[in-house]
């Protein structure tokens, strides 16, 4: 990064966070600070949303996703459309007919105070580590562009997003993430185009996807029925069904960002726009892995993306082996390089029978290729240098160093920065506002005035800020960080949403049979997590349909309960 992308990049944020900062700095009492105002349009839901939702993981992992993969991870997504009409039909109209400030006060109402403090303890657990996850995701932006200390990076800013969302609030957050937004997709754009035009002359539009249908990255569905695949049509739509649905239901982070509709028809059509652009949104992304993958078929890429580790590993290499590596890859991916374009030629003179032949070349030249890398992934592995379990996350920042114009280096890091800035922000404060709502006013027993309800709201959102931190600094992901996100999530997902499906829709089972389902069935999923190896979606439907059933069973083995008294909601 040169002076130019300082400016971009500092100037970008500093405007944004400011411009947030300034339109909330009149939000003084508890509930402007929870809520924000209460007149949000559609669209600006619509945006919040999506933003909270797409962190800088989302940005900065998923084309590393769709270099590895392809398109395949987009069926995580293809439940989320009906997900959010069901939200829209049934969840929304309590939440707002109730007036509540979480999702977690609807269990109260419903059940009782246990329940309640059961589902938000659950939330406050697998988000809490999920935020650490996405503090993760910047720090790696910034400790690969400026070559700054990774820990040192995840230190300063997760202080940064601790502070902006402990001055601003809801109000900040709200006002900000469509801005924020606008900058992301700027960006992202910008790099879609760059990445065509950096293609081979002689490389039409056509080829490029023709040559990633050869590496099978354009295979979005899978029709497979082995439960152990990660990701088929069915786990994404029943499962990921599942995790949309407890996710933008009753994920605090999410149902804060619509709760602050004008009205109820705002709230739903704020909703809407998600459930119409998240599938494509997705698949662009993907797309630009993709796109990344052909153009480093034609340019050497790293042997390592990770390159602050793999430096290491090279200025560390007493016996020659990484050189050695390095060396062979070189040759591998020049020959790869010389089959893909007797491939692209030959195809383009109709030569069938030539064509095959070239097909098998090309597919052999390029396992050799990924053999190497293979190979010297593990070396670094075995050498235990931090940083070193997981690469993909490094490719798009890779590509962005070294092939973008400066200047829009600069906006493609702020744009990871806003992501990080709206995401986290959202996150922390659902934190701080269900850890004083749901934990400490019933625990507490007692309604505090309301300047030290704000000023304990702030203190616990600091203070998940911290833990959020501390989990970023001690955390080993071997996991791709977008995929990790969704793994954390399905763990709990699924029993938080049993809960309320049970809350909503069989009004016979009380309090004391739904805490105690939801308790057996959360100790189930872990223990099916650490002695299965099936897709983790259907961890979702499984803690789901566990919790419901046994809800159904404990009501019917406990005739000594109290006779149900009426729902107040």
């Amino acid at each position: 990064m040169n002076w130019t992308d300082y400016i971009v990049l500092i100037s970008t944020l500093l405007i944004i966070a400011g411009y947030g900062l300034w339109c909330s700095r009149k939000k003084k009492n508890l509930h402007e600070y929870l809520k924000g105002r209460s007149d949000t349009p559609w669209f600006t839901i619509g945006l919040a949303v999506m933003a909270t939702q797409a962190s800088a993981i989302t940005f900065l992992s998923t084309p590393g996703q769709g270099y590895e993969d392809g398109l395949g991870f987009v069926q995580n997504y293809f439940g989320a459309p009906i997900a959010l009409i069901i939200i829209s039909a049934v969840f929304l109209p309590y939440y707002r007919k109730l007036n509540v400030y979480t999702a977690y006060e609807f269990l109260g109402h419903r059940f009782d105070k246990k329940t309640s403090l059961l589902g938000a303890t659950l939330f406050l657990i697998q988000r809490g580590l999920g935020a650490g996850i996405t503090i993760y995701a910047p720090a790696i932006v910034l400790s690969t562009v400026m070559g700054w200390n990774l820990n040192t990076t995840i230190i300063l800013s997760g202080i940064l997003v601790i502070i902006y969302t402990t001055i601003g609030g809801n109000e900040a957050v709200n006002v900000t993430q469509k801005y924020q937004l606008g900058i992301i997709f700027a960006g992202m754009f910008a790099a879609f185009l760059i990445i065509l035009k950096s293609m081979p002359s002689e490389l039409t539009l056509h080829d490029t996807f023709a040559l990633a249908g050869l590496f099978k990255k354009l295979d979005a569905v899978d029709y497979s029925l082995d439960v152990h695949k990660r990701y088929t049509v069915y786990s994404g739509i029943l499962g990921g069904m599942f995790l949309a649905l407890s996710y933008f239901g009753t994920d605090q982070s999410q149902v804060q960002r619509y709760l602050s509709g004008s009205s109820l028809r705002e709230s739903r059509l704020g909703l809407m726009f998600n459930a119409i652009f998240k599938i494509p949104m997705q698949v662009f992304i993907l797309c630009l892995g993709v796109l990344i993958f052909i153009f480093y078929r034609f340019e050497k890429p790293p042997l390592y993306f990770n390159q602050s580790v793999w430096n290491q590993a090279l200025a560390e290499d007493s016996s020659g082996r990484f050189k050695a590596l390095d060396k062979s890859y070189t040759e591998a991916h020049l020959h790869e390089t010389e089959q893909i374009k007797t491939w692209i030629k030959l195809r383009n003179l109709n030569d069938l029978p030539r064509v095959a032949h070239a097909k098998t070349e090309v597919l052999k030249a390029h396992e050799t290729t990924q053999m190497i890398r293979k190979e010297a992934t593990q070396a670094l592995i075995n050498t235990h240098i931090k940083g070193s379990s997981n690469d993909s996350d490094y490719v798009f920042v890779s590509f962005i160093i070294s092939y973008l114009p400066h200047g829009l280096i600069g906006l493609l890091v702020a744009a990871f920065f806003a992501a990080a800035l709206s995401s986290k922000a959202g996150e922390l404060s659902a934190l701080g506002t269900t850890t004083f709502i749901d934990l400490y006013k019933p625990l507490a027993n007692k309604t505090p005035s309301d300047s030290y309800s704000l000023f304990l709201t702030k203190l616990f959102t600091v203070i998940w800020g911290i833990v959020a931190i501390a989990f970023a600094l001690f955390a080993s992901l071997t996991e791709n960080l977008i995929q990790a996100v969704n793994i954390v999530g399905s763990i709990f997902y699924g029993v938080v949403l049993g809960l309320f499906l049970v809350a909503f829709f069989i009004r016979s089972i009380r309090g004391t049979a739904a805490f105690w389902a939801a308790i057996i069935s959360q100790t189930i999923i872990f223990c099916l997590y650490y002695s299965l190896s099936i897709s983790y979606l259907w961890y979702n439907l499984i803690g789901c349909g566990l919790c419901i059933i046994l809800s159904l069973i404990l009501q019917g083995i406990l005739p000594t309960l109290t006779k149900p008294t009426e729902s107040k909601s």
